[in-house]
C-alpha cells in the first residue's frame, strides 16, 4: 500500500492498464477528497507534534469474485485511488503474481532509483571535516 500511495499519481494506472482489463467491481466507498493531519516527531523519536495537514483521496471496492481493495494516495486524483484499490483487490486474487510483476515490480524500480539519485546528490554536498594535530603533545 506504501508503494502505490508514493508512486507517481498516473504511473498506477498505467501499469494496472498495460497488464490487461480491469476487473468489474462495485464501489463500497467512492473516491472522495479529505484532508488528514501530518504528525512528526522531533529528530524522529521525540514527542509527537502536528506538522500540517494533507490533502488524501480514498476510496474502497469489492469486485465481482468478492475481494475487497482499498486505496488511499497523496493529493486530489480519484483515478489514482481507484488504479491503487484495483491492485489491493487483485493482489487478493490469482492474478497476484502478474499485478507484483507488471505493477509492483516497475513502481519498487523506479522509487529505488528516485532514493538513489537522491542520495548521490546528497552526497555531492558533503564535507569532510578533519582535525589537524597541533605539535604541542
Amino acid at each position: 500500500m506504501g508503494l502505490l500511495a508514493r508512486a507517481r499519481q498516473d504511473c498506477v494506472a498505467a501499469l494496472l492498464d498495460a497488464c490487461g482489463d480491469r476487473p468489474a467491481f462495485d464501489w463500497l466507498r467512492a473516491p472522495e477528497v479529505g484532508a488528514v493531519m501530518v504528525r512528526g516527531r522531533t529528530g524522529g523519536t521525540g514527542a509527537p507534534f502536528n506538522l500540517g495537514e494533507m490533502t488524501v483521496t480514498r476510496c474502497a471496492l469489492r469486485l465481482a469474485t468478492g475481494e475487497v481493495g482499498h486505496g488511499y494516495v497523496q493529493g486530489r486524483s480519484k483515478p489514482a485511488a481507484e488504479a491503487a484499490a484495483l491492485v489491493d483487490a487483485l493482489m487478493h486474487t490469482d492474478a497476484a503474481r502478474e499485478v507484483r510483476a507488471g505493477v509492483l515490480g516497475p513502481l519498487a524500480r523506479e522509487e529505488t532509483a528516485r532514493r538513489e539519485a537522491r542520495a548521490q546528490k546528497a552526497a555531492a554536498t558533503k564535507v569532510e571535516f578533519f582535525t589537524l594535530v597541533r605539535g604541542e603533545d
